[in-house]
């Protein structure tokens, strides 16, 4: 496998680093489950008061706009030039992007004054975040704009060489590009799409190995290969049961992730 992406996950486990989220009140839990569950240390401080204060003190910064207000947005701003300043990687979530002007209007303005790492989306949100026309489905993606992982890796490339970072486009197959390299994640299992909040904890996985790894692309493909392997396994141990017992299934996965498990499953290819 390229560069040693299995390797990554006992990088992340020794480093333990400490990744402030600000996210939304849905998928909290889980974020701070799925952070724990590989190893980092989550802290989800999204006061003003501090934000700005612990993403200076943090290995990683994850912005996420699922339940989004106005407070919360200037707590995201704070707290991502705090980070900026102190060169702490921010991982955001544009989630809804095209759904609503406040979502929208944010979108912009975190994309325009911060200097991300990385953005993970759906294939909406991203193409919202790269001026194209989507069909965007509320938090989810239109099914108007599923394209070819092709199509869609000649997007990201564009996109993350015109914002310089790491873009994440999440579908069936995952596709990763800092711009220059473009990366293929074929892991994963439509049950995912069963729970909300799969995609955030995603995105706090990506922020996990941004903490600990500072290549912004690598860190990627190695959060999104970890959820892609995870729900395969667990499918396999409780899919049968419902949703209930995967999502618990799935956070077993990933408390016993390892590079061994890691090299064996993963479905990972790189132009």
């Amino acid at each position: 496998m390229p560069n040693n992406y299995a390797g990554l996950i006992a990088k992340l486990r020794e480093t333990s680093p400490l990744v402030q989220q600000i996210t939304n009140f849905v998928t909290v839990n889980d974020c701070a489950n799925a952070t724990l569950a590989v190893g980092a240390s989550p802290i989800m401080a999204d006061a003003i008061g501090e934000s700005p204060e612990i993403a200076a003190i943090s290995g990683a910064l994850v912005l996420n706009m699922g339940t989004l207000d106005e407070a919360d947005v200037r707590s995201m701003v704070a707290a991502g030039k705090s980070a900026n300043l102190s060169g702490v990687p921010v991982v955001f979530d544009p989630v809804g992007a095209g759904a609503s002007k406040l979502r929208n209007d944010t979108a912009d303005l975190l994309t325009g004054e911060l200097k991300l790492s990385v953005i993970r989306g759906n294939i909406s949100e991203i193409k919202y975040i790269a001026g194209q026309s989507s069909r965007t489905k509320g938090v989810d993606a239109a099914a108007g704009d599923i394209d070819d992982p092709e199509s869609v890796g000649r997007m990201a490339k564009a996109l993350a060489a015109r914002l310089g970072c790491a873009i994440v486009v999440s579908g069936a197959v995952d596709v990763v590009s800092d711009g220059r390299r473009v990366g293929f994640v074929g892991n994963g299992h439509p049950m995912l799409t069963r729970l909300t909040g799969t995609g955030c904890m995603c995105t706090a996985l990506v922020g996990s190995f941004c903490g600990a790894h500072p290549d912004p692309f690598e860190a990627a493909v190695a959060g999104m290969l970890c959820m892609g392997i995870a729900g395969e396994i667990a499918h396999t141990k409780a899919g049968r049961l419902g949703t209930g017992s995967f999502h618990t299934a799935l956070l077993d996965a990933l408390s016993l992730m390892d590079a061994e498990t890691i090299e064996r499953m993963a479905k990972y290819r790189e132009t």
